[in-house]
């Protein structure tokens, strides 16, 4: 008898690190719908990239520490937690909320 799968830390991280992308793409189509704006999402087991137009936000893994830098030069590093949320200097929040914000943020119409 055999009894369910063990799931390393690992696995665990690597679940929500996908998780993380499609919220990312999810998020981005629907802040770009009234726009007809579209956000292009690159996942890799290390890092995630978003990107629209000339703006961009780059999440790099290493375990449960997330690092992330955005194209006007601010960066910060988070942690992924096991229950999926992300943890700073300053709290924890849910892994959907930032995901949120990171693509309202992208998904701004473009300066001109």
């Amino acid at each position: 008898m055999s009894g369910p799968p063990v799931h390393t830390l690992e696995q665990v991280y690597i679940e929500l690190w996908v998780s993380l992308a499609s919220l990312l793409r999810s998020y981005t189509a629907v802040h770009g719908l009234n726009g007809n704006r579209q956000a292009t999402v690159e996942l890799g087991e290390e890092r995630i990239v978003v990107r629209h137009g000339d703006d961009w936000l780059d999440l790099e893994r290493q375990g449960a520490t997330v690092i992330w830098k955005r194209a006007d030069g601010s960066t910060g590093m988070l942690e992924l937690t096991e229950t999926g949320r992300l943890r700073s200097n300053s709290g924890e929040e849910e892994m959907d909320m930032a995901a949120e914000t990171w693509a309202r943020e992208l998904m701004l119409e473009l300066k001109q």
